[in-house]
């Protein structure tokens, strides 16, 4: 449990955090943003959650210890569950259409980026039918565009896909979260979308890792949890930086986060982190 002056710097923190990353509106006359008390935008609720010192749980490709990753069924048990947010990765198929993949090929060994949309399989939904199958929790989109896979696309015409999904659809901004461990791509969303919250994903090196997001003016760090102490979070905190790491599915490392003051946590396991944090606040 936390003291009271604890949760109040906490409070402040998270909340100079948040109203600079666009979550909350800087003044009552500040008409860019929908105030969070009438607005049914899910992130935005839970944004309010995190003000009050509570870490946000994400669901790592769904529910994905009791349904197959990256599947419509992943996310709508996500959702059931009670997950805050889930995380899903994009691929680009041959005719330009953005799937939901985790690996840039299919069990069968064909890449999906030299496949038709038309010839992968039912359970690899496209990217408006699990934006569908997410609703009542933010979504953090994951663009897999890493330098070291096959289907590499140094023109970035992933993010466009992706951009293209957003604005068609009536929700409000801050209920995407953009990540990718290529920074480029990243740096592209920005520019093409800069109402558009980014996080950085990366894996060792934490101090040039924290140090590269907050120069290319991402406000969110995505690292391994393994990353991360409670030195290292309040640093990010201190300039402006949130913290959500991956992929964490430990009972006591999660809680132990927690206590840290980790901003969101992505897991396989959603519904025993929702279990740690009901015990922790």
């Amino acid at each position: 449990m936390f003291g009271t002056s604890v949760l109040t710097r906490r409070f402040d923190a998270r909340c100079a955090r948040w109203r600079a990353q666009g979550f909350i509106p800087s003044s009552p006359t500040d008409d860019r943003y929908t105030p969070i008390s009438s607005t049914d935008d899910p992130y935005l609720i839970h944004a309010t959650a995190t003000l009050r010192a509570v870490t946000v749980v994400i669901a790592h490709r769904g529910a994905s210890r009791q349904a197959p990753e990256n599947t419509v069924e992943a996310f709508v048990r996500a959702v059931e569950l009670g997950a805050d947010g889930i995380e899903l990765d994009v691929r680009r198929t041959l005719d330009g259409l953005p799937v939901i993949h985790h690996d840039a090929h299919l069990a069968d060994g064909r890449l999906i980026a030299a496949t038709q949309r038309e010839d992968l399989p039912l359970s690899v939904p496209d990217l408006s039918t699990a934006l569908d199958a997410c609703a009542g929790a933010f979504v953090n989109i994951e663009i897999k565009n890493h330098r070291s896979e096959p289907d590499h696309d140094p023109g970035l015409n992933a993010v466009g896909l992706v951009v293209a999904e957003i604005e068609r659809r009536p929700d409000p901004i801050g209920r995407w979260l953009i990540s990718s461990f290529d920074l480029a791509t990243i740096d592209e969303m920005r520019r093409v979308l800069p109402a558009a919250r980014t996080a950085y994903l990366t894996a060792g090196d934490a101090e040039a890792a924290l140090a590269m997001t907050s120069r290319h003016g991402h406000h969110i760090w995505h690292p391994n949890y393994r990353d991360v102490d409670a030195d290292r979070i309040l640093r990010a905190h201190a300039i402006g930086i949130s913290v959500n790491v991956w992929t964490c599915d430990d009972p006591a490392t999660q809680r132990q986060l927690m206590a840290d003051g980790i901003d969101g946590i992505c897991t396989n396991v959603p519904d025993i982190a929702l279990a740690g944090r009901r015990a922790q606040t």
